[in-house]
């Protein structure tokens, strides 16, 4: 089997994962996490969300971490911007990574962003030419792209053809995104078996959720493919909106040591991203998903990387 032998690990916790917390994060605390999160080596940290707190009133406060962030040197800080006012915020703040949010299912893209898939393809064209002005990279996000909430299975075809009209558009990147956790290893391989012969498998990120506990088999999947990008969340931070109490996204300690398990480098300090979990733990008053994470508890911290 061959595997690649380094894989960038994507960490959205920041992110992804706080937004759906009912415990919000003041400021200090949020920034302390982001910083703890670059000193244990992870290479890419999603800070936050420039989009209206009316929305997401957990991501109100991006502006005043992203102020706050004593910032990493090769540590890339990137903020999910919907619009235009999004990425002259993003400007403002210094942040020169940025994603774009879109969707393989129209129920699910009116119901998430509230735009059809045709009408966000239209902001994203705008906020594009606004982002190559200013020199940011952009990374493209795609929801549902192994079955969504609300229209059931999605065809392969279907993130084939939105994946190049993002890659067209100029993003350097698009996220394969697993949203409600339903995909299998099988799935993995058929879409990305679609995607491989239109797209560079380079400019592809795997973003899995562990909802039904699969999310580590179908990184397996991904880098028999030859996917080196993976989002993961602190601790399993995030649970999954459209399955309430189910777990959510695939927590990155679990990542992490399947992957030095495997041989395969990420540059992070697993024993120092252990610390950091067991802070954001404490901070948000819960038991956080990650199952090395309560392994490693349950030991004292004495827990062994597999």
């Amino acid at each position: 089997m061959r595997l690649p032998p380094h894989v960038t690990v994507v960490e959205v916790g920041p992110r992804d994962g706080l937004q759906h917390e009912s415990i919000g994060l003041s400021v200090a605390d949020t920034v302390a996490f982001i910083e703890r999160l670059g000193g244990a080596g992870l290479p890419v940290i999603e800070v936050g969300a420039f989009v209206s707190p009316k929305w997401v009133p957990s991501m109100a406060h991006t502006d005043a971490v992203v102020a706050a962030l004593s910032r990493r040197p090769g540590v890339r800080y990137a903020a999910l911007v919907p619009n235009l006012i999004g990425i002259e915020r993003a400007a403002v703040a210094g942040i020169t990574d940025i994603a774009l949010f879109g969707a393989t299912s129209e129920t699910f893209s009116r119901r998430n962003i509230n735009q059809s898939i045709a009408d966000s393809f239209a902001t994203f064209r705008v906020v594009m030419l606004r982002a190559h002005a200013l020199g940011m990279r952009v990374r493209g996000y795609l929801s549902t792209c192994f079955g969504c909430p609300y229209e059931g299975d999605v065809p392969p075809a279907r993130v084939v053809e939105l994946t190049r009209a993002l890659l067209d558009l100029g993003v350097v990147e698009v996220a394969i995104s697993d949203t409600i956790g339903v995909a299998t290893p099988g799935q993995v391989w058929r879409v990305l078996g679609a995607l491989a012969p239109v797209v560079p498998i380079g400019s592809i990120a795997l973003h899995l959720h562990d909802t039904r506990g699969a999310a580590l088999a179908n990184v397996l999947a991904g880098l028999q493919a030859g996917v080196t990008i993976f989002d993961a969340s602190c601790g399993g931070l995030g649970g999954c909106p459209y399955a309430p109490g189910a777990t959510g996204n695939l927590a990155t300690e679990d990542l992490v040591a399947m992957l030095h398990g495997l041989g395969i480098d990420t540059g992070v300090d697993l024993e120092a991203l252990l610390g950091v979990s067991t802070f954001i733990a404490d901070r948000i008053g819960g038991r956080l998903p990650s199952r090395y994470f309560q392994a490693w508890r349950a030991t004292a911290g004495r827990g062994e990387a597999w």
